[in-house]
């Protein structure tokens, strides 16, 4: 056992929901959510797992972090947009508790660091699942989440092990890294570029974001964008745990998923369907602002930046 026994999972959303019902079946495992009626019918009903996993968990549930006793872990699990409300929200509660965030994109740990001095831990993951319910959620890729001590932090390797074996020990996929950035780098760029063109295409991810047959193909727009990203890390003397293009290329070729109607909507494309402010400022905007300042030009970064803050922009006028 890692030497973690208990664990509070801030956001009940796809993502943390999957970690609280996952975790729940090998330690006390308590959830902060936003609602009341949300707090209540998880204590009452529990919270369920479908799909790759079948399990109905026991946890408990509150809405305001004083409810709760301490824990070992603090999972935050919002939205990168949410993470300031959610800091806020646990400031002066859970002192030298380990916070592992576990956002899309860049800076969701310097957020955490304004608001308690908690040791961080960088988590990027890639599991997807659909939340059918407040009390339901079903799994739906199984794929890791990949774990490191945050940079600019005092957490250490070895909490961040325990972290990794309590999550595969709950039946999820987990790996610890001493240094995250490489990984971390390798799915901002993939997500970067994947979710912005999906945005502003209306089009989930399917085989045309690798196609680059014609100088039209979505996969050569795909591909050059990548191409910058992969400049920017590497003047920063990064060298990327997986290549991009390739998650792009096995992704689409179904090879993690076995379905041949493979077309994942990416949570940006969710996000503008359902005219809603998308995580764009921490993926695309991350690679932009990192760009300028290493100097290197990223224009079609910048594009895609500019279109989709449009996008947003033009729901409010």
């Amino acid at each position: 056992m890692s030497g973690i026994r208990s664990v509070c999972v801030v956001g009940a959303g796809a993502i943390g929901s999957l970690f609280a019902g996952h975790l729940a079946s090998v330690v006390e495992t308590k959830l902060l959510v936003r609602r009341k009626e949300h707090a209540e019918a998880l204590n009452r009903q529990g919270l369920k797992v479908t799909g790759k996993s079948q399990l109905h968990s026991r946890v408990t549930a509150a809405t305001d972090p004083a409810q709760l006793e301490p824990v070992d872990l603090i999972i935050v699990a919002t939205k990168a947009s949410a993470v300031a409300a959610a800091a806020k929200h646990l400031s002066g509660h859970f002192p030298g508790t380990t916070v592992m965030t576990v956002q899309n994109g860049l800076g969701c740990e310097d957020v955490i660091a304004q608001h308690g001095d908690w040791p961080v831990i960088s988590s990027i993951t890639f599991m997807s699942g659909i939340r059918h319910s407040d009390v339901e959620v079903e799994y739906e890729l199984d794929t890791e989440t990949w774990m490191g001590p945050w940079s600019k932090g005092s957490a250490d390797f070895a909490v961040t092990r325990a972290a990794a074996e309590l999550i595969v020990s709950s039946g999820l996929r987990a790996k610890a890294f001493e240094d995250v950035r490489p990984a971390q780098w390798s799915k901002l760029i993939f997500n970067s570029v994947v979710n912005s063109i999906g945005a502003v295409t209306n089009l989930p991810h399917v085989r045309d974001f690798a196609r680059t047959d014609r100088p039209a193909d979505l996969g050569t727009l795909v591909r050059a964008m990548m191409n910058e990203g992969k400049a920017v890390a590497a003047a920063q003397g990064i060298k990327l745990y997986e290549d991009p293009w390739e998650m792009n290329v096995r992704a689409v070729s179904h090879g993690q998923t076995g379905l041949e109607d493979y077309a994942h909507v990416f949570s940006m494309l969710s996000d503008v369907r359902a005219r809603q402010l998308t995580e764009i400022d921490w993926l695309t905007g991350a690679i932009v602002r990192e760009a300028r300042r290493v100097g290197v030009p990223v224009p079609i970064h910048e594009l895609l930046f500019a279109l989709v803050k449009g996008i947003e922009h033009g729901w409010s006028t």
